[in-house]
């Protein structure tokens, strides 16, 4: 059976790899080939609205990276040499947009994180992709201040790379509610500022109703209030990505969440850009 991609699933088992899947992203409207360096289904975090299935509390074992470069040479074959786009994508949407390391849980708190950027720099030159795609490290941010997590930063920056933080809420309430952590906000800041001074960073918000109730004005107006303050600290941003729930979750509290309509994001959008920062919504 021919695998048949859409936007609305992101299936880690889809081709029958340990580590690379691939899917297609609405926010970059192609194909996205993804890095799932968790395949324990363990992260240091439990967002409420995720969509991993059995999501528990940790971190990835330890990662074959000899079987992580296969899996990627033979996929990156497949999509630019083989018959991958014509069967599996849609036409609109034929295109390779990027390579994500993100997966099934935080992909920094694998201590091969620099290893695995290499691998991937490795193989972007040997199919003549430097520049012509993206590299993204889509991260919750909560392990930037360890220096291997900082070292794989600076090659990812080399590579032209992108980072996706996570700040759904601004207050340590708000997000031990979303994403179930104990997280100081001057922490989140800290790490922000680091890792958007060592590689390009846009901020990444998912907002949605919570039993039936959106962010309340407190909520938006700490979390503007903690962009300013980004700002100020001269945190060289390159904007924030809004988006609402694109995929069910699979956590407890997936009942209680639904999404927002496009014009909510849209305001929210124009608040964020009066403060300086570019945003894109994906409802």
């Amino acid at each position: 059976m021919t695998l048949q991609l859409d936007t609305t699933h992101h299936d880690r088992d889809a081709v029958g790899m340990t580590y690379v899947y691939p899917v297609l992203s609405r926010r970059s409207g192609g194909v996205s080939v993804g890095i799932n360096l968790n395949i324990n289904n363990a992260c240091n975090w439990r967002c409420i609205y995720c969509q991993v299935p059995e999501l528990k509390r940790g971190g990835p074992p330890p990662v074959d990276l000899a079987r992580l470069e296969d899996e990627l040479r033979r996929m990156l074959t497949t999509i630019i040499h083989g018959d991958f786009m014509v069967e599996s994508v849609p036409e609109a949407m034929r295109r390779l947009n990027d390579i994500a390391l993100s997966g099934n849980g935080e992909p920094t708190s694998a201590s091969e994180f620099p290893a695995v950027v290499a691998i991937i720099a490795r193989l972007l030159a040997e199919f003549d992709l430097i520049g012509r795609i993206k590299v993204l490290l889509i991260t919750n941010g909560s392990l930037i201040h360890r220096p291997y997590v900082q070292a794989g930063l600076v090659q990812l920056s080399a590579l032209g790379g992108e980072v996706w933080f996570k700040l759904d809420r601004a207050t340590r309430e708000g997000i031990k509610r979303i994403n179930q952590t104990e997280s100081a906000p001057d922490k989140v800041m800290g790490n922000l500022v680091r890792c958007a001074k060592l590689c390009p960073t846009w901020i990444q918000t998912c907002v949605f109703t919570l039993d039936g109730q959106p962010p309340d004005e407190a909520e938006l107006a700490d979390y503007l209030a903690f962009l300013g303050q980004a700002l100020a600290a001269k945190a060289p941003l390159k904007g924030v990505l809004l988006y609402g729930l694109a995929r069910a979750s699979t956590q407890p509290e997936a009942p209680r969440l639904r999404r927002l309509p496009a014009a909510w994001l849209t305001q929210l959008a124009e608040r964020i850009e009066r403060i300086g920062l570019t945003t894109q919504t994906f409802p």
